[in-house]
């Protein structure tokens, strides 16, 4: 299965107009993971996964590529 998560987790940071800082520091993680998350080196656990849908008002089925 093809990891979308990392494209659209930039796609909606960058539509946003943030940096990995910015949104790092907006949902309480560090900038290092997001950097992690969006270079498909490092995979969320559930509770993140949940934070991020949220803070982008997305369901966590988009956000992980199952729903477009």
């Amino acid at each position: 299965m093809e990891n979308r998560f990392k494209d659209i987790l930039k796609q909606l940071r960058e539509e946003l107009g943030m940096s990995q800082a910015k949104l790092a520091e907006a949902v309480g993680l560090s900038h290092g993971l997001i950097s992690l998350y969006e270079n498909g080196l490092r995979e969320p656990g559930m509770t993140n996964i949940i934070m991020l849908a949220r803070f982008f008002k997305v369901t966590t089925d988009f956000l992980l590529g199952e729903e477009e």
